[in-house]
């Protein structure tokens, strides 16, 4: 009969109890490093309970406009909806608010400053800081404040999102870059860290001043190194090869310096020059179409601060805000159809037609040829600054400076 022998316990080694000790600290170390920075830490989100319900369509501009409700919203630099309501942020918070009230439905609070909010896709995008930059992007659902994607991005403090067709542009100085609407980056365009592979950015040491995005184009006014004057470049954001290879439809010197893009359709790409003020219309290659006298200050040829031109779309045309005017470009070719002088903004559509924000209220305009019709009385007390306008059924949004302010029809 066969006697089994014994099994021996493993005799372990000094080595192999060190490195056993070694490799717990190193995970503990990485789940407090995960729990510390990830963004997660810090984060209180409390969704909606249940999908939301927008205010119904106005049937008509009334004859004038109660104050419903107002919130801080520094962080916007246009009115936000999504989804049945309106959104505001402020600080570290976006807040999905009942359009007609006001009252908070769901929020989202991250233990660091916002950058900049917009509105794409049905989705709330929210850039908050991260140290010095602003790097982490996060989607959230319009109606319920989910969030739905999250990626980091190379951006700088006073950065825009452009959100267009399926793409949003995070804008800045010496760094663009595109994104999908699930966030998947599809550009980079400018000072790339750490490239994988050099080169492949055509100029180097260029500023970058103004930015306008379209379904399928990007548009870029920079300065650089090598040119003695500012240059257009529009580019895919939608990539179509490697994300840091940019995909140019076309760049061109311009006449000048101080230029800005204010607009781009299909084929043409609307840019303001000074000295006068002239509006030089470009091809799908860049060669010039058309180029059209504008009657605007030498002063508001320049892009903003931000450098994204202030504009509004319906199905036809194009507002853009000059900084005293309204002026009203066709959607497709961007010829100037007309100019509203004294506005505080580019304006919205309500009920059907075009409302202007003017300084003693909104002025309701002819669309085709610009004619104020009549103009609703608005008290916005002291406050006399520009007014970005959104419209959520029959609740129309003003963005006053770092306030929202909501009104419907009085009566």
């Amino acid at each position: 009969m066969l006697r089994r022998r014994p099994i021996r316990p493993e005799r372990r080694r000094p080595a192999d109890v060190v490195a056993a000790v070694a490799i717990v600290v190193v995970l503990v170390v990485a789940a407090v490093v995960y729990g510390t920075h990830s963004p997660l830490a810090g984060t209180d989100s409390v969704p909606a309970a249940g999908p939301g319900t927008a205010p119904e369509a106005p049937l008509d501009v009334p004859d004038a406009f109660a104050e419903a409700w107002r919130a801080p919203s520094s962080a916007a630099p246009l009115p936000v909806t999504a989804g049945p309501g309106v959104v505001t942020a402020d600080g570290g918070t976006v807040t999905g608010r009942d359009a007609a009230t006001g009252a908070e439905r769901w929020h989202y609070t991250r233990d660091r400053q916002l950058c900049t909010v917009a509105e794409g896709f049905g989705r709330v995008l929210a850039l908050y800081h991260d140290d010095e930059h602003c790097s982490e992007l996060a989607a959230l659902d319009g109606d319920l404040g989910t969030r739905k994607d999250q990626r980091t991005v190379d951006a700088r403090p006073g950065a825009r999102l452009l959100t267009s067709g399926s793409q949003v542009v995070v804008t800045g100085p010496d760094h663009t870059e595109a994104m999908r609407s699930d966030l998947v980056k599809t550009l980079e365009y400018g000072v790339i860290t750490a490239p994988a592979q050099p080169g492949r950015q055509p100029r180097s040491g260029c500023t970058y001043h103004s930015f306008a995005a379209t379904a399928g184009r990007l548009g870029v006014v920079e300065s650089c190194p090598t040119d003695t004057a500012d240059r257009i470049t529009v580019l895919r954001p939608d990539g179509g090869g490697d994300a840091d290879t940019p995909q140019i439809t076309f760049s061109s010197q311009l006449p000048t310096t101080g230029a800005q893009v204010v607009a781009l359709s299909a084929e043409r790409t609307a840019v303001v020059l000074p000295g006068p003020p002239e509006l030089q219309i470009l091809d799908a290659k860049g060669a010039q179409v058309s180029l059209v006298g504008l009657d605007i200050p030498e002063s508001e040829v320049a892009p903003p601060p931000d450098g994204v031109a202030v504009t509004a779309s319906d199905t036809q045309r194009t507002y853009w805000w000059s900084g005293s005017s309204t002026i009203a470009l066709d959607r497709t070719a961007l010829a100037p159809l007309w100019t509203l002088k004294g506005t505080l903004g580019p304006g919205t559509s309500y009920a059907g037609q075009w409302l202007v924000p003017v300084p003693r209220g909104l002025a309701v305009v002819d669309p085709t040829r610009g004619v104020v019709r009549r103009t609703v009385p608005v008290d916005r007390g002291d406050y006399s600054g520009p007014v970005a306008l959104a419209t959520k059924g029959d609740v129309l949004v003003e963005q006053r400076g770092t306030e929202a302010v909501a009104l419907r029809p009085a009566g």
